[in-house]
């Protein structure tokens, strides 16, 4: 295989990649419309720009190394046993992520809730052995008692309407707490 191609060479593939592409768009823009057929061409073109572009070169080599290095791969143990660790390396960044998302083996107070809750209560540290209350008016807060009237700036709770969905409850209790009406 040579080392480099020739101009000719590479427009020359350029133009033919081009044209298988053409023809495909070309099916594309019947079956699935114009939209389509469009984004069909526009990448049917860029093989035609490469070659004029004298970019053949560049994208030869990639494609011969990635050949290569799959090639390779596949008969060395070595590659293997690499796969094999960046697959368990994902699985566990991604069982961690749940694992810190539901609270569990998580220490008390390194949550960055937990963190955000100490900085509101003016304390340095969160308080590891007591969860802080809500306040008044936000979900889980106080509530006034029956016949009691709620005190300024407190909202009264609502009973539940017939019929309501929980979890719309849940949401627009939510969006209170955070002073969105």
């Amino acid at each position: 295989m040579p080392e480099t191609l020739s101009e000719n060479v590479g427009v020359g593939l350029g133009a033919a990649l081009a044209v298988v592409g053409f023809v495909i768009s070309y099916f594309l823009w019947r079956r699935k419309g114009a939209a389509y057929g469009l984004r069909g061409v526009a990448w049917s073109l860029l093989p035609l720009v490469a070659g004029l572009l004298m970019l053949m070169d560049v994208v030869m080599e990639f494609v011969l190394g990635v050949l290569g290095i799959l090639l390779t791969m596949a008969f060395k143990l070595q590659s293997w046993v690499g796969l094999a660790l960046a697959v368990l390396m994902v699985v566990l960044y991604v069982v961690s992520g749940f694992m810190k998302s539901r609270g569990i083996g998580v220490k008390p107070g390194a949550r960055p809730q937990d963190k955000a809750r100490a900085r509101a209560q003016g304390t340095d540290a969160p308080a590891a052995a007591e969860p802080a209350r809500p306040a008044a008016g936000q979900v889980g807060g106080a509530q006034p008692k029956q016949g009691e009237q709620p005190k300024q700036g407190e909202q009264p709770k609502q009973g539940k309407k017939g019929g309501g969905d929980e979890d719309l409850e849940d949401i627009e209790a939510l969006l209170r707490k955070h002073g969105i009406e």
